[in-house]
């Protein structure tokens, strides 16, 4: 049994095709041992060997590509392929629209991509970004914490936590992001081009294929069962339902490869909020691995 450490960027219901394969048996049926550790950082762990693979986003090699580089780690398979946060009020809106965003108090997530999406998100329901009261609460937590406390009148939150705010009776889910955009390379798997050229990988990728097509076409019950594992913090009928929620908005496509079109609409996304100069080439950080007796990672 090959020993195998999975690492990500953050560790939410969002990434269920990943928890799924990790915790089903899948990956052990081809040989590998998974260890899930989303605490190591992922570049750190990937350049240093003590991660194989990692939950990621195609944007996070943005930043080496402005600066002339070639990205050292590539995206070689896709998690979700549109944006998996939520925008929760106080009170139940039946009739919203993103216009009444205008003029209010609203927690936004200020990481990279999450801001950079829903700035977008408000360009194509035409909403003036320079309108909104955008507050910066700090990280997930204390913009949780904040909105209980009773600062903001919306929030922007990746699920499972707006749907937990709602279990509780604090909020009320009502618009997606991911619903608003459309499909978009959002987050990804990644590794080094030294590890997508062993056996290791292709087994991965052979397991990964299954739990993919699990999570898309079973109940979210189903599913629910073995992500539950990896968020015992979560009411289980708040993981369920925010499952569910992501089956429905076609979150987990059925294509395990990063598509052209969704990396063009990220290039869209990214040029909006000017965080790229130029449209870099799909292939400068992204390949297609092969999950059988395919050729090398060039």
């Amino acid at each position: 049994m090959k020993h195998l450490t999975i690492s990500g960027l953050r560790h939410s219901a969002f990434y269920s095709p990943l928890l799924y394969t990790i915790g089903s048996g899948l990956l052990e049926a081809e040989g590998l041992q998974p260890h899930y550790d989303p605490t190591i950082p992922v570049a750190e762990g990937i350049r240093s060997g003590r991660v194989h693979l990692a939950q990621s986003a195609v944007a996070a090699s943005f930043a080496e590509l402005e600066s002339g580089q070639t990205p050292d780690i590539v995206h070689f398979a896709q998690i979700n392929e549109r944006d998996g946060f939520f925008i929760a009020t106080r009170e139940i809106d039946k009739d919203f629209h993103w216009s009444k965003l205008a003029g209010k108090k609203v927690l936004v997530d200020h990481f990279f991509q999450p801001m950079a999406m829903f700035r977008y998100a408000c360009f194509k329901q035409g909403v003036d970004f320079k309108t909104i009261d955008v507050v910066d609460a700090g990280d997930v937590n204390q913009i949780d914490a904040a909105f209980r406390e009773g600062t903001g009148d919306y929030v922007h939150q990746q699920g499972p936590a707006p749907q937990q705010l709602e279990h509780e009776g604090i909020a009320h889910v009502i618009a997606s992001v991911g619903e608003a955009i459309g499909p978009v390379a959002f987050s990804s798997l990644c590794a080094s081009r030294q590890w997508l050229n062993t056996d290791e990988a292709k087994a991965f990728m052979r397991a990964y294929r299954q739990g993919r097509k699990a999570v898309i076409e079973r109940p979210a019950a189903e599913i629910a069962d073995v992500v539950s594992a990896f968020l015992p913090e979560i009411s289980r009928a708040v993981l369920e339902q925010t499952i569910a929620s992501y089956q429905q908005l076609g979150t987990w496509s059925p294509e395990v490869e990063i598509s052209k079109t969704a990396y063009e609409n990220l290039l869209d996304v990214f040029q909006y909020s000017g965080l790229i100069t130029e449209r870099y080439a799909y292939d400068r950080a992204i390949v297609c691995l092969p999950d059988g007796d395919g050729g090398n990672i060039d």
